[in-house]
């Protein structure tokens, strides 16, 4: 029998040829050594060693079952019509659900949470999943269910397939999971995670494949509809436009830019509230102006330097903001001051996402949090935080208050 081992992509956990009957039954005497604390005849892959170990310490036990009581159904629709998903659950089924083997697998999307919201699959696979409460509305993390794909993607940040007794819970040996996160194109942000899942002895070595392409379609699908939004709202302005003099911009409700007039702001700004200011480098302070679908952000005063004052003394860091006679505060959380600190002593050669990685985490396996943790932040600072590499803005002087 070839040892089992990576495929074709790096999350693979059965490589083409295995007997899986034979492998199976290899792994179910590795989980139970490890987790009986005998010596195992071989050691786990890293990624499941590393799920068993917080399964462990979390107290949970690999015979018993976490509970399963999945959302009422109205939380599901409601939870459906929040999540971007909802706009490429087509293009996932297309993908998944046409290929000649589809009937001997699930097609499982689950939000950023965790929660199931969309199941599909043969009537037969879908009734054997129901036993292991595998269906819509279940939160199907780590700390509820044990090791399984789509939790442990989440824990992980990273696609990852099980095989069969790979899962923590012994009533998941049955089956195999291939699941891989996907995020926001825009932002980085986790938005749920797509997966397949059937009997383990169905398993073909390219289903990763399968599920990577799919997600990668479905993520790019999502760009486009982006910038088709932005686009329908540029074009609904052009009226207002042609009619402005001075610097403007034309933003969505989350402050993505449609259009830009005598300012180099790239692609995004704080994100606009009503009766709000909100500070732009180049522009100064403004208050927006609602549109029909977005906002008009022009500058309110002649000044249009940004001064910030980072204050890092008591329980809560607070940015102060003063551009002119204008100032205001903003709380941001510890980890969002210590970016922005990080940030200041890089002056304008700023940090890639990696040398931040290094900096925040010791490695350079967290650039999808370091993405996600700088897309927040932009929600507060908006384009006062620059990218490629990621840097505070030229228009922009920093002050670190230091603590005491």
């Amino acid at each position: 029998m070839p040892t089992a081992r990576a495929g074709s992509t790096s999350f693979g956990a059965v490589a083409p040829g295995t007997d899986l009957s034979v492998y199976a039954r290899e792994l179910r005497r590795v989980h139970d050594a490890m987790l009986g604390g005998a010596a195992p005849p071989r050691r786990p892959r890293a990624v499941v060693a590393r799920s068993w170990e917080r399964m462990l310490a979390l107290g949970l036990d690999p015979d018993g079952a976490g509970a399963r009581d999945p959302l009422p159904r109205a939380d599901v629709e409601h939870r459906r019509r929040a999540s971007p998903l909802t706009w490429v659950i087509d293009d996932l089924r297309r993908a998944l659900t046409s290929v000649a083997d589809a009937s001997r697998f699930l097609l499982v999307v689950t939000d950023a949470d965790g929660v199931i919201l969309w199941r599909e699959g043969a009537s037969a696979v879908r009734r054997r999943a129901d036993g292991l409460g595998f269906s819509e509305g279940a939160l199907w993390t780590e700390s509820q269910v044990g090791t399984n794909a789509i939790g442990t993607a989440i824990a992980e940040q990273a696609p990852v397939q099980l095989f069969s007794a790979e899962h923590f819970e012994a009533q998941q040996h049955a089956w195999y999971c291939t699941a891989m996160p996907i995020h926001d194109p825009r932002t980085g942000d986790l938005l749920g995670v797509v997966d397949v899942s059937g009997p383990a002895l169905t398993l073909h070595p390219a289903i990763t494949a399968l599920v990577e392409t799919a997600v990668r379609l479905a993520e790019a699908r999502l760009a486009q509809l982006h910038a088709e939004r932005l686009e329908r709202l540029r074009r609904d302005c052009d009226h207002l436009i042609g009619t402005s003099t001075g610097p403007l911009l034309v933003v969505d409700d989350d402050g993505w830019v449609a259009h830009r007039s005598g300012i180099a702001v790239r692609e995004r700004i704080a994100v606009p509230r009503p009766e709000t200011t909100v500070a732009v480098p180049g522009l100064g302070v403004c208050l927006p102006e609602r549109l029909d679908g977005g906002w008009l952000v022009r500058p309110s005063d002649a000044e249009r330097r940004l001064r910030l004052r980072l204050h890092r003394s008591g329980l809560e860091p607070v940015l102060e903001v003063t551009s002119g006679s204008e100032s205001w505060r903003r709380a941001l959380s510890p980890r969002h001051a210590d970016i922005l600190v990080r940030l200041a002593a890089a002056g304008s050669a700023g940090l890639t996402p990696a040398a931040l990685s290094r900096q925040l985490f010791g490695d350079e396996s967290h650039l999808v949090t370091v993405r996600a943790e700088i897309s927040r932040m932009r929600r507060v600072l908006g384009a006062m935080l620059a990218s490629a590499p990621y840097r505070i803005a030229e228009e922009v002087d920093l002050e670190v208050v230091p603590s005491g």
